[in-house]
């Protein structure tokens, strides 16, 4: 078997992702706004897939790379590979914006204007709003001999203006940024039609250039490496050097430019040769630049474009009973309690569960990783108040989460002002596990409740993101909580935990030994795992090994998938599906064992990557409660049979959307049997 049969390349899987996503966005069954969104979410994911993935593979073959992946690709090779499937998504893109969305936008009453079109009334508003609004902010800057060519900054919008010296016929390039702190389109006074800012500055270009001829002008965007490295056992304050990384973030090598049909050879020349960019840089979009704005939808009242608004249930143990909350310790104390968001509240969850050990007199410490969170975190007030009332509180907060650096930084000092003791990690390892401890006196014992997720513990994303957590006061799982954090903020040298399957050392030994034991398992063995990405080499070669041994394994994967499924000899027991819809599949669960026979079940924080099992501090928990473990096969029932939301991967390496033949619908499924328990314990 070749390497290029046996391994799909990453980014090119990632790259099907995001055309899943597309295809969401190209669903006419999708409600017209979430349809928009669906828009907004691919562009945005391409962003940041060229600012990291793309960046790092151009500095590559500007290095002189030539290693190959293990599907048998130079950087190079696979930079190719990307355009060719980034030309089509954005040909896909613009046609299913100018044919289909826009139009279809306008007959529902939700219109993007073009300035030319408007009547006097319309014009003279956004005439006002220009003056008052955005002209103030704006510096056109002009390149001639005493004024070098300006930086352009990450994935801002820009204008390049050609304009003539009426006296002197002298011609210049000039360069006028359109401001991003200001909104992506101007709302006109109906709420209902958007005019694209870079068109409103462009047809007042006269009053920044007064008494200049405008030539001609194009609306351009630019993206940089926007990824670091930090060497962190070379710095002496994290800190400082993350800061300093950030700032040099803006100054990346330029990766890619994007512009518009009717920009003239001249300009685009010169652009090129000022970013240093070539033919393979440049991206001609007919659609709008920067659809990820197109996010300014989501503001718009209209829930007749929208999904059907639910409201989130209350995890029947945690609901209130008789009016009165119940004793979150003492439910957790009665059997371990596992939630599924965004189907039960993290509110009345998560929240509540931190915020009762924040105020509770009995609880002497709270310990919490934190990857992301929201910038107005009820958890993050929670934990300055514990500390502010005499506990014990750490907080482990990363500060190397790509693009929340600076988020991170503000809360990791605004908790150490609140005497919250903050530590940052182990050199070398991001810590990417979702872990709480909270340490109580009970009488003349001290019990230990810990919660332990999938998912960050962040309010906002916990609303679309599906994800896991358990609740537990096993003293097991407790006592491996308190090593791990005496790991990640002394100096313990942890190797080995109880029940708790702990990375970098523990967690690919672990999986490689359930894989090993189901090829052992007399009748045939069976593995399911469900996570975002499956990229490790030797993880597929295990579970190729174990589907030739004859186990059955099914994988639901949501993002990117290395793995071939269905190849004669290889992986013929193996199928892959995706589920993507409404709300973005990010649990992690692993699961050993035919039906009713000896299961074992794993829910953590790890993907099946590399970075996941050897660079990242991640941790997998046992589920053993029966009626838990229930649960968790009821969803992976449910993610097995979608027809709806589901796409597979074949031998080939393309994934094809599933018939629909029964109409199940994961997300709708599971947010029923949410209701359906809820209404049980009320009944």
């Amino acid at each position: 078997m070749t390497a290029s049969v046996r391994y799909l390349n990453r980014e090119l899987s990632w790259l099907d992702f995001n055309g899943r996503v597309l295809a969401l966005a190209e669903d006419a069954s999708v409600p017209l706004l979430e349809r928009a969104r669906f828009l907004a979410i691919w562009a945005g994911n391409l962003d940041e897939f060229f600012q990291v993935r793309v960046a790092g593979l151009a500095e590559q073959v500007a290095h002189g790379v030539r290693a190959t992946t293990p599907d048998g690709r130079t950087p190079a090779e696979q930079l190719a590979g990307i355009r060719a499937v980034v030309e089509e998504h954005y040909r896909r893109g613009s046609k299913l914006f100018l044919d289909d969305l826009a139009p279809r936008l306008a007959e529902a009453g939700i219109a993007f204007s073009d300035y030319e079109t408007l009547d006097d009334e319309d014009r003279a508003f956004l005439d006002r709003q220009f003056r008052e609004r955005v002209f103030p902010v704006l510096t056109p800057l002009a390149v001639d001999p005493a004024h070098p060519f300006p930086y352009i900054s990450n994935l801002s919008l820009n204008l390049a203006v050609i304009v003539r010296n009426t006296e002197s016929d002298v011609t210049r390039f000039a360069r006028v940024k359109v401001p991003p702190i200001l909104p992506r389109f101007v709302v006109m006074p109906d709420g209902r039609r958007f005019v694209p800012l870079e068109q409103v500055i462009a047809t007042h270009l006269e009053e920044l250039f007064p008494g200049m001829e405008i030539l001609e002008h194009h609306v351009f965007r630019v993206t940089r490496n926007a990824d670091f490295e930090i060497e962190e056992d070379q710095a002496e304050d994290l800190l400082e050097a993350i800061e300093s990384e950030l700032n040099r973030r803006r100054f990346g090598r330029a990766v890619r430019l994007e512009v518009q049909p009717t920009i003239s050879a001249e300009v685009l020349d010169l652009l090129m040769r000022e970013l240093g960019l070539d033919e393979d840089d440049v991206y001609v979009v007919e659609g709008p630049l920067d659809m990820a704005g197109l996010g300014v939808l989501t503001e718009v009242d209209r829930p007749d474009l929208r999904y059907e608004p639910w409201s989130w249930v209350t995890q029947p143990r945690l609901a209130a009973s008789g009016g009165e909350q119940p004793d979150l310790f003492a439910v957790i104390r009665d059997g371990d309690v596992l939630v599924h968001h965004p189907y039960d509240s993290f509110t009345t969850s998560v929240e509540a569960f931190i915020e009762a050990a924040a105020h509770d007199p009995d609880v002497l410490a709270i310990k919490q990783t934190l990857y992301r969170t929201s910038r107005n975190s009820p958890i993050m007030r929670a934990l300055m108040e514990a500390a502010q009332q005499g506990k014990q509180v750490v907080a482990l907060v990363e500060l190397k989460a790509r693009f929340d650096e600076e988020r991170n930084i503000e809360w990791a000092q605004r908790l150490e002002d609140a005497g919250v003791h903050v530590v940052y990690g182990v050199v070398g390892l991001k810590t990417h596990s979702k872990t709480t401890l909270v340490v109580r006196r009970e009488g003349d014992v001290v019990r230990r409740y810990a919660h332990i997720g999938t998912g960050n513990y962040n309010e906002a994303t916990a609303r679309i993101y599906e994800d896991l957590g358990l609740f537990t006061a096993d003293p097991e799982v407790g006592a491996d909580l308190t090593d791990l954090f005496n790991f990640l903020t002394g100096y313990s040298r942890q190797r080995t935990y109880r029940k708790l399957v702990v990375s970098p050392l523990g967690a690919r030994r672990r999986l490689e030994e359930l894989i090993e034991a189901e090829m052992r398992r007399p009748g045939g063995g069976h593995i399911t795992m469900k996570m975002n990405s499956l990229v490790d080499q030797d993880m597929i070669d295990a579970l190729y090994e174990a589907s030739q041994a004859g186990v059955r394994i099914e994988l639901i994967v949501r993002g990117i998938c290395c793995l071939v499924p269905g190849v004669p000899g290889l992986s013929e027991n193996v199928t892959v599906r995706s589920i993507v819809g409404r709300y973005l599949e990010h649990s992690r669960v692993y699961r050993f064992g035919p039906r009713g026979r000896d299961r074992s079940y794993y829910l953590g924080s790890a993907d099946l990557m590399p970075r996941n099992l050897d660079r990242r501090v991640e941790v997998l928990v046992p589920v053993e409660d029966p009626d838990l473990q229930f649960r968790i096969d009821e969803m992976i029932d449910v993610l097995l049979a979608d027809d709806t939301l589901a796409w597979e991967l074949g031998a080939d390496g393309r994934w094809t959307k599933v018939p629909t033949e029964l109409g199940i619908e994961t997300h709708l499924t599971l947010r029923g049997l949410a209701e359906a328990r809820a209404k049980a314990r009320i009944d």
